[in-house]
């Protein structure tokens, strides 16, 4: 099968037009365990956490590997021990690779938190192939009323931005923040508006696009990262790599509001950014901050039985599997695509 492997981490290490990081390579076809199921993989959408993978901001545990954690196909084969997942059957396959069961946080289901959790595309290997293999505990049924294409920036853009608006607490008539725009942003805001249709959204954006696309999508109002927001926030959710944003969002939020970062890791470039957090204007006032880490399973079933019910279609623009490269490098460069950038892959 063709797979673009990720031979080690090359960040920085070539001008971004002649970046190549991924090799598009015939390796053979994945090996299924007794719990195991093979997925053919018809479409796998890009996220900034594959560029960390990339990067090396997230280190895979052997290489070469390869990445992608969104993934739609149809199973092929079954496992031995398999009995909830059937050849045909249409599923998907997320960042939770796998996670113990029987640690205090997966107890608690809170697999996210689980200290041996596994991720797709970077602990195993991911859906930028044309086949993956996966636990059948950790795979998820797609909807009839979802397409391959729209279906799978859901399964982490769409989960993740799921979690992050649970965990800001709001209610019905608090104004949110959304600082950045990109996969996950556009998906929050129409899950927002539609679990708290009297809240207004407010959109912290650099790019024009980016905030002409929000108010599209029924933004209460846009303005760059630096505006000051029409009024106190209850909520923000950081979806960007940045430190900057995060200064700026602070002081934006009313008494005990809470800033919800969305993001694996932050980048290194602007740290210098923290330097001018003061506890007075960022801090006082009971504000907080609160990381979100990994999605659980309940996180991806939840959005996908939800975006089937009330219509969500994240925006998509379709590449093949062999620009796998270009969609990274737009990713890196910082480029403005709408929406989800979303990989076809045609088995052979």
């Amino acid at each position: 099968m063709r797979a673009m492997l990720l031979q080690r981490p090359t960040a920085g290490e070539a001008p971004i037009d002649d970046w190549r990081p991924l090799e598009l390579t015939d390796v053979p076809l994945p090996s299924v365990g007794d719990g195991d199921v093979l997925i053919r993989v018809s479409v796998c959408a890009v996220c900034r956490t594959d560029l960390d993978v990339v990067e090396g901001r997230l280190a895979a545990p052997r290489y070469p590997v390869t990445p992608g954690h969104q993934v739609i196909g149809e199973v092929v084969s079954t496992g031995t021990r398999v009995t909830t997942v059937h050849v045909g059957d249409r599923v998907g396959v997320a960042w939770i690779h796998w996670a113990c069961g029987v640690c205090r946080w997966c107890r608690a289901g809170t697999e996210n938190l689980c200290p041996r959790f596994q991720s797709t595309g970077c602990d195993a290997n991911g859906g930028y192939a044309e086949y993956v293999a996966a636990s059948a505990d950790f795979v998820y049924a797609i909807p009839d009323a979802l397409d391959d294409v729209s279906a799978a920036p859901l399964l982490c853009a769409g989960a993740i931005g799921w979690r992050s608006l649970r965990l800001t607490e709001l209610r019905d008539g608090d104004a949110l923040g959304l600082t950045g725009f990109g996969a996950s942003a556009h998906l929050v805001l129409q899950l927002a508006r539609h679990r708290f249709p009297e809240s207004p959204v407010y959109v912290f954006a650099r790019n024009a696009g980016e905030r002409a696309f929000a108010m599209q999508l029924g933004a209460a109002w846009a303005g760059d990262t630096t505006d000051a927001a029409p009024g106190p926030l209850a909520a923000i959710i950081d979806t960007t790599p940045a430190w900057k944003p995060v200064v700026e969002a602070l002081p934006r939020l009313m008494p005990g509001g809470r800033l919800v970062i969305n993001a694996i890791r932050k980048a290194n470039a602007d740290r210098a950014a923290l330097q001018h957090i003061d506890y007075a204007t960022h801090l006082w006032m009971e504000r907080e901050i609160k990381s979100v880490a990994n999605v659980t399973r309940r996180d991806v079933r939840e959005l996908l039985s939800i975006s089937a019910e009330i219509g969500l279609r994240p925006e998509t623009t379709r590449m093949k599997l062999d620009d796998a490269n270009t969609a990274l490098a737009n990713l890196r460069a910082g480029r403005e695509v709408r929406g989800a950038t979303v990989l076809t892959v045609a088995a052979r």
